[in-house]
């Protein structure tokens, strides 16, 4: 016979069936509702909300008259959503944005390809600009708002200002050394969006408002500027040599007025230049001064009491010095020198023999009076001691290369300080470089004066520029840097080069070093040619250098001539 299933029986199956599967379902909506429900509002809300940076205005820096150095404008980062992309559009995308951004085709199809990508940076442009490639109205194209530095001098200061790198913050120079006042803070909003990125309205949002960067103020006379990285650029190129640098500097508040170096750093192009054009030579190069030496020896003799400007020296063209025989910078039969023709025809013997009437550790110690050895404190980006072993350490010939600026080393700007010392009657005033900052409020606030320090006596300081004045006479070495209608003081100077790619003396260091108007100062200008080709003293290299940049800026801050004769210094016994 034929047996019939048992319904009841298959009824109770199903229903403990599907009791099973229920009692999972509720299992796990329990989880989800239940135990885990925080954790799934936490990560819906994780993927809802976003954090967008609003950037802060990083501050001007402006010359001493306001003209801008350095700025920001406002930009948009133009930016392609791969995945977003519809790709039936792409090669019309690649092709709009090529012919927008004047950037090859097949770079923006690169970027287009990876389509695991959600947000991919192409190009940073005018707003204007921006607003016409969204009118295309391509999905997966969009901007965002941005600051974008902007160099008007181009390479004019370079090195001195620096740059900034794509964060927006300065990777060298006074961007990076005064990165924090410029910067500023960025602020921040926290909003709510949907799958797509779009915001969803009436949702939560926070916002911390960004603090808008300050401005500084340079010490620095944009036109004073331009001419010195002009002079120095030309005669770098005409005499072949390798580098240049030119300092102006107020004598009495020893604030640098220009500070150029040759080459000089493009900052609209800093990203294809070698990390060697990044450095402010004028603060970072060292370098053995030469005869520009020869006024702190001039100074320790006078100071000392052991020699007067009249004193006369027997000067042979060259001296012993421990087993060493030393020349004269140039031969001469022997000569009666006075001590100020001593220094105006920069004799190298004579200056030894005034040295040793001061003594080593007095010489030691008018040269770390002036600065030698120790940062200037000027708080320039990557600026340099240089060298000045302890007189303990001297060898034998050092005792006299040292008292005519071999053996020792400086930067530009240490050399420059000396000048404006001797210029502002024997008082260093720190130089500096900013003259201010811009306040919360966008007042201006004056940086504080530079510190003053007693070097040597005003009594001292004027023999010495008077001895400088004559060294740019007839019979001096520095009649380049005369000046027509001007009193000029000054001094030149020619060294062996240190070069550690031949791990000796390779070449020279042309420099020249002085003030004007001699019977009262107002600049300093200094200029030093490193490894002239073409000729190689200071005389013939670095003063016609000084006397271009001088002339320029007598004339751009209006100092006239005082109209004064100046004294008359005895160089040759028996004159």
């Amino acid at each position: 016979m034929l047996r019939l299933g048992n319904p009841g029986r298959r009824i109770s199956i199903g229903l403990i069936a599907m009791t099973f599967v229920l009692s999972i379902f509720a299992g796990r909506l329990v989880q989800l509702q239940g135990l885990d429900s925080k954790v799934y509002m936490a990560e819906a809300a994780r993927q809802r909300v976003q954090e967008e940076r609003i950037p802060a205005r990083r501050g001007s820096i402006t010359d001493v008259n306001g003209h801008e150095l350095a700025l920001t404008v406002e930009a948009r980062e133009i930016f392609v959503d791969p995945y977003d992309v519809v790709p039936e559009q792409r090669d019309k995308v690649a092709a709009m944005l090529a012919a927008e951004l004047g950037r090859p085709k097949q770079e923006i199809a690169a970027k287009l390809a990876d389509t695991r990508k959600r947000y991919v940076p192409v190009a940073s442009v005018e707003p204007i600009r921006a607003e016409k490639i969204l009118k295309h109205g391509y999905k997966g194209v969009g901007s965002t708002h941005e600051y974008r530095r902007e160099y008007p001098g181009g390479d004019l200061a370079g090195t001195l200002i620096g740059f900034v790198g794509d964060d927006g913050n300065g990777l060298s120079g006074l961007e990076l050394q005064h990165n924090k006042v410029l910067a500023g803070r960025d602020g921040q909003q926290t909003i709510e969006t949907g799958r797509d990125g779009q915001r969803i309205p009436m949702t939560r949002s926070t916002s911390r408002q960004p603090v808008e960067g300050r401005d500084v103020r340079l010490t620095i006379d944009r036109d004073v500027q331009w001419a010195a990285q002009k002079a120095i650029a030309e005669q770098v190129e005409a005499t072949g040599a390798r580098t240049g640098s030119v300092i102006v500097m107020d004598v009495r508040t020893g604030q640098v007025v220009a500070m150029a170096n040759a080459p000089e750093l493009d900052l609209e192009d800093w990203e294809n230049t070698t990390e060697d054009r990044w450095v402010n030579r004028a603060v970072a190069d060292v370098f053995e001064p030469g005869s520009t030496n020869k006024v702190i020896t001039a100074a320790a003799a006078l100071e000392s009491g052991a020699v007067r400007p009249e004193t006369v020296f027997t000067v042979d063209d060259e001296i012993r010095c421990a087993d060493r025989v030393l020349r004269d910078s140039h031969p001469h039969p022997t000569e009666k020198l006075t001590f100020s023709g001593v220094v105006a025809t920069s004799s190298n013997v004579g200056t030894i023999l005034a040295a040793r009437k001061v003594g080593d550790a007095k010489l030691h110690e008018t040269l770390r009076r002036f600065g030698f050895g120790t940062r200037p404190g000027a708080g320039f980006y990557g600026e340099e001691a240089g060298l000045l072993p302890s007189w303990k350490d001297w060898s034998g010939s050092q005792r006299c290369t040292i008292a005519y600026g071999q053996g020792i080393s400086v930067t530009a700007l240490q050399t420059a300080s000396v000048y404006q010392t001797i210029a502002n009657g024997g008082v260093r005033v720190t130089p500096s470089i900013v003259a201010g900052t811009t306040d919360a409020g966008g007042a201006f606030v004056p940086a504080a004066e530079g510190k003053r320090t007693r070097v040597i006596g005003e009594r001292t300081a004027r023999e010495i520029s008077q001895m400088l004045e004559a060294a740019v006479g007839a019979e001096g070495t520095g009649e380049l840097a005369s000046i027509d209608g001007y009193r000029v003081a000054g001094k030149t100077g020619t060294a062996m080069r240190y070069d550690a790619a031949c791990q000796g003396y390779c070449g020279y260091t042309a420099t020249f070093a002085g003030f004007a108007p001699a019977d009262k100062p107002r600049l300093v200008v200094l200029a030093v040619i490193q490894d002239p080709r073409k000729g190689h003293y200071g005389g013939e290299i670095a003063a016609p250098v000084f006397k271009k940049v001088m002339t320029f800026a007598l004339k751009s801050k209006k100092i006239p001539p005082t109209g004064a004769e100046p004294p008359e210094v005895r160089i040759r016994a028996g004159e």
